[in-house]
């Protein structure tokens, strides 16, 4: 059986398409008793209205979607408080939606928003694949879209993330100043923008210290622990790095874990430093050296950039990007001895 639609309803009942849309915004200008007619039929027929979609598109939802490709990060916490706090200042609610950094499941979420449900999305993209053309469908649907953290480079948007290249940069001169030479990079997909850019910080503080870049010394792994943590011993094994750059907190955690199964000390034998937004860091052992990114403010400036598009819409002809700064904090974990 074909899918009950509001017109089919209309006929059935014998009333006008707009007097049962009315109904179900519980409008005020039908009586009670037609509307408890409507809902009644609606239910036998088994009928469930959009009440965001097209037909109904004059009205905003009042709600935004924020997508993320993962929950197990502090930084994406932080973002979401972030963007909680700008849209319950404007009376707006949030739904999140989390990819699993699939680009699939970022394209099926994104088909499912493209029908009204929401007035605006805030994105960290998946990072995968090169087709990207789901996010056209919100565009011709109206619905703007603003990236936070991570984006692709082949969609015109507003983009707010941190100023990874240069903090990047900074972290690495840091290890070479602290006495280490073989410097591995540790990243969890480095396609994605941010790991892409982090790599370019890294190989550039190289460079400028006259160390060549050694490719077996790129840890390009996945969102498993335990996989981690095998090709983080594999490395540390093989490639005997005297430090490392990890991208991410997870891989800091998991080389934390490593080295002390391996009876490698920190920093004496091995320095480390990465980026997170973990609050605890001066309380680990050694208390670990960061890149502390301005995650509440990227959340509530990305916030920001989606209602002024929502109040006046924007034609891009190239990405936008505002780059916020991140801060270093350089703990035991990295420094001499």
């Amino acid at each position: 059986m074909s899918q009950i639609t509001i017109i089919d309803l209309a006929k059935q009942l014998g009333l006008s398409k707009s007097t049962v849309s009315r109904a179900f915004r519980d409008s005020n200008d039908i009586s009670p008793k037609t509307k408890a007619r409507i809902l009644e039929k609606a239910e036998e027929l088994g009928f469930a209205p959009n009440l965001y979609a097209s037909s109904l598109k004059g009205n905003r939802s009042a709600t935004i979607a924020i997508i993320i490709p993962e929950f197990g990060n502090n930084f994406f916490s932080q973002a979401i408080k972030g963007i909680e706090l700008i849209a319950r200042s404007r009376n707006y609610h949030t739904l999140i939606y989390v990819t699993d950094s699939n680009v699939q499941n970022e394209a099926s979420i994104v088909r499912s928003l493209a029908n009204g449900r929401v007035d605006g999305v805030l994105i960290s993209a998946s990072g995968e694949g090169k087709d990207h053309s789901h996010l056209q469908l919100l565009q011709d649907h109206d619905i703007p879209i603003v990236f936070f953290d991570r984006t692709y480079e082949d969609f015109n948007s507003f983009f707010v993330t941190g100023n990874d290249f240069e903090s990047s940069r900074s972290a690495t001169q840091h290890l070479i100043e602290n006495g280490c030479r073989k410097i591995a990079y540790a990243v969890i997909n480095q396609n994605v923008s941010i790991g892409k850019i982090r790599m370019d910080g890294y190989k550039k503080a190289l460079e400028e210290n006259g160390i060549p870049f050694d490719p077996r010394l790129v840890l390009d792994t996945v969102n498993d622990a335990r996989v981690n943590s095998e090709a983080i011993r594999t490395l540390l094994n093989q490639q005997k790095p005297d430090g490392i750059f990890a991208a991410v907190e997870r891989l800091a955690i998991s080389t934390l874990r490593v080295a002390l199964d391996e009876k490698i000390r920190i920093p004496e034998e091995l320095k480390l430093i990465c980026f997170s937004c973990l609050d605890i860091t001066d309380l680990l052992k050694p208390s670990l050296s960061v890149v502390k990114q301005p995650a509440l403010e990227m959340g509530k400036e990305a916030a920001n950039y989606l209602f002024r598009c929502l109040s006046k819409p924007v034609i891009l002809n190239n990405q936008q990007t505002t780059l916020l700064p991140s801060t270093l904090y350089f703990q035991e974990s990295s420094k001499k001895k």
